[in-house]
């Protein structure tokens, strides 16, 4: 079977263009310091001082959720996209290996679990579902005023005599705290979504977007993404939807290790192709 990245995914003009960039960047400076020179200091993907990251502190960043990770026992960690996370959001995200699983009963009205299924919904629709869990009910006084009682004009009213957009997008953002991926094969995942931890929270399903991750499972469809994927799209989806933000690169850097492994695996492919056909000129 051929390996590579797959059709249409090209370059991953969309997909942590900058982290190519700073891996590129990163790169150059590792050769810098093996020859002498290079800032002072300065570290890389693969070294750095004592007690620190490894990683870059240019390439490290924040996130507006927390996102915790369940790993499968069996995922091997050298073909898991989870790790790339958490190295390169550490503050933010938690990894756990199943069946050690965080106790998420007390705070499902402000926690989703990215996983497709019948009863999943869109990007766009946690706020109004999380409200329907929300203990203390505190953004509407009764069930006629809840947002899918009334009519769009109503609400844009109320939204206009109530303030901007942009506070009702901060209000809808305070719902949401915490985010749940599953990392393990598709054909893995049953016994861990099944689990009566995670029963309740929930389901989002991110059906608009594709993957391109070489290690394609056979038989799912190119909506089914790796982990980093997955983490890299609803931040994306949830900065646009939810805080009603313009995105201008703010994650890019989770992509990192991804684009990094990408651009290998891209020009490996293509230098076995030429040989190949060198070869057959050859014959």
């Amino acid at each position: 079977a051929e390996v590579g990245p797959r059709k249409g995914c090209r370059g991953l003009a969309g997909l942590g263009a900058a982290a190519v960039s700073d891996s590129r960047s990163l790169r150059a400076g590792e050769r810098s310091r093996r020859s002498g020179a290079g800032a002072p200091g300065a570290v890389g993907p693969s070294g750095g001082r004592a007690g620190r990251n490894p990683i870059s502190f240019s390439v490290l960043l924040r996130l507006p959720l927390k996102i915790d990770i369940i790993k499968h026992p069996h995922e091997t960690d050298g073909k898991s996209t989870a790790a790339h996370a958490k190295l390169l959001a550490p503050e933010d995200v938690n990894l756990y290996t199943y069946p050690c699983i965080p106790e998420y009963e007390e705070r499902k009205h402000e926690i989703v679990l990215v996983f497709p299924g019948p009863n999943s919904v869109s990007i766009e629709d946690i706020s109004l579902h999380l409200h329907k869990h929300s203990p203390s009910n505190v953004l509407y006084s009764s069930e006629n005023d809840r947002p899918e009682k009334l009519p769009n004009k109503r609400q844009k009213m109320e939204v206009e005599e109530n303030g901007d957009a942009k506070d009702s997008s901060k209000r809808d953002s305070a719902l949401l705290k915490k985010v749940v991926f599953i990392d393990s094969t598709w054909n893995q995942t049953h016994k861990i979504i099944a689990d009566e931890r995670l029963q309740g929270l929930l389901q989002v399903e991110l059906k608009t977007r594709k993957t391109c991750f070489w290690r394609h499972q056979k038989g799912k469809p190119d909506t089914f993404l790796s982990t980093i994927e997955a983490i890299y799209y609803f931040l994306v989806d949830y900065h646009t939807a939810i805080l009603k933000e313009k995105y201008k690169g703010q994650y890019d850097n989770l992509m990192f290790f991804y684009s990094f492994m990408y651009q290998l695996i891209k020009n490996a492919k293509s230098s076995a192709r030429k040989q190949q056909e060198n070869n057959i000129i050859n014959l």
